[in-house]
């Protein structure tokens, strides 16, 4: 390290990236910190928990990211502490933990599922926020084929094979689209001893994708009823359990998996800020994306809490965090010249939803509208294009057209949640008894 300015960069999702990105040649130096060693795509997180595409296809090595960027360096570790005062960070790393200082700091880490502080759903629900949540749901997904092929009641067949989706927005809808196809096309063939399964998604206000025109949101429910996933509007979850999810209305739910997708908040290093938050832990923020009553601190992503000419806060969107991202790396190197700091202005080009084959609907510069096909051929464009590395784009694309043409998903594989335990036992002779391993 030289003594050039140090920009310190927490999390590797869309707003940190951008971030170092931005950083990356100029004259300071940067430390990436990050809990993983790679950046996920989590548009399509929901695609590996519905076996249409491997885990490595949507996450990409930081460190690779930035292998020709010698002023940008990459730790893995998680920071658990920010001293504003003295500057550093406390991280903790595999076996230990340790201080790094800052000239600048940028927090991007993102977000963590809200349950509303709802300890039943929490306790038994799935969320979707990061790989590993996808392959655990995943794993879930297909056991539960296995287990209702195995039970000869009908009513507990129907429970295993029944999923909730509670959550209207987009992340709602690919999963209780992408879910169906799975059921009804791809696992019928594997276990045509089962009936059609069962999707319902549940959203607890009167429609579905809120922010879209009320055209675009008849057409998504009606693209979701063709598909042939029920819809639940107006009503919230008041209580899950292990074989049954419970509504406001009354209904009772028999099923075994609910994947909640009903909400998002600020991750919880916002606290370590030592600041009032805004509504879901945001950080409050000046124009420049600068901490208010923090020197030096820049917070961008879904952490960021910063509102619109019109009082509205800006949407925990991709779009919004890579803006975010880029204007607090430049406005750190306007101070550093001694340069007066931009505010923020975010460029809305628009909102898209897929639902299933051929099914979306896409809201494009919030003027044009599309659905149907010319919206899903759009979704599928924009996040190939959205996608890191040549050889992710070109493994996504043939698993999406493999399973179009073929209606198959080929990774479809339960893999083992934890790691096996050692088993100690007294030696023994081959020749007398049978070799037999376990793994607990």
């Amino acid at each position: 390290m030289t003594q050039r300015p140090r920009i310190v960069i927490v999390g590797a999702g869309f707003g940190g990236l951008h971030a170092a990105q931005a950083l990356a040649g100029k004259d300071v130096d940067v430390l990436l910190i990050d809990r993983q060693n790679y950046h996920t795509f989590t548009p399509l997180l929901y695609q590996v928990a519905t076996c249409a595409l491997d885990p490595s296809d949507i996450a990409y090595p930081i460190r690779q990211i930035f292998s020709r960027k010698r002023n940008i360096h990459v730790l893995m570790g998680e920071v658990e502490q920010i001293d504003s005062d003295a500057r550093t960070l406390t991280i903790q790393l595999e076996d230990r933990a340790i201080q790094e200082p800052y000239d600048y700091l940028i927090v991007a880490a993102g977000s963590v599922t809200n349950y509303f502080g709802n300890e039943a759903v929490e306790a038994n629900g799935f969320p979707l926020k990061d790989l590993n949540d996808a392959i655990f749901l995943r794993n879930h997904i297909l056991q539960q084929f296995e287990t209702a092929v195995r039970r000869e009641d009908e009513a507990e067949r129907r429970a295993l094979t029944t999923l909730v989706v509670v959550g209207g927005g987009p992340t709602g809808l690919e999963t209780a689209g992408a879910l169906h196809e799975l059921y009804n096309d791809v696992l019928k063939n594997d276990f045509p001893e089962l009936e059609r399964a069962q999707v319902i998604l549940i959203e607890a206000t009167k429609t579905l994708l809120t922010p879209y025109p009320e055209k675009l949101q008849d057409s998504a429910r009606d693209q979701l009823a063709s598909l042939g996933v029920r819809v639940i509007l107006n009503t919230s979850v008041t209580d899950v359990g292990e074989s049954y999810v419970k509504l406001a209305d009354g209904q009772e739910i028999a099923t075994h998996t609910l994947i909640w997708a009903a909400g998002t908040k600020g991750a919880p290093l916002s606290e370590r800020l030592n600041l009032p938050l805004q509504r879901g832990g945001r950080v409050p923020l000046r124009p420049t994306m600068e901490v208010v009553e923090r020197e030096a601190i820049y917070v961008v992503g879904d952490m960021a809490y910063l509102e619109d000419d019109k009082g509205q806060p800006y949407p925990m969107l991709i779009p919004v965090a890579q803006q975010e991202g880029k204007l607090a790396a430049h406005n750190i190197l306007r101070r550093i010249a001694g340069q007066d700091q931009e505010t923020f202005t975010y460029h809305d080009r628009g909102i898209m939803a897929t639902i299933g084959r051929s099914r979306a609907v896409a809201w494009i510069f919030n003027r044009i509208s599309l659905t149907g096909y010319l919206a899903w051929v759009a979704w599928l464009f924009l996040h190939l294009l959205w996608l890191l590395g040549f050889r992710n784009r070109l493994s996504v694309l043939m698993n999406w057209v493999w399973n179009y043409l073929t209606y198959d998903r080929s990774v479809r594989l339960i893999l083992p949640s934890k790691r096996p335990l050692a088993v100690e036992a007294e030696p023994i002779y081959a020749d007398e008894h049978e070799l037999v391993e376990e793994s607990g």
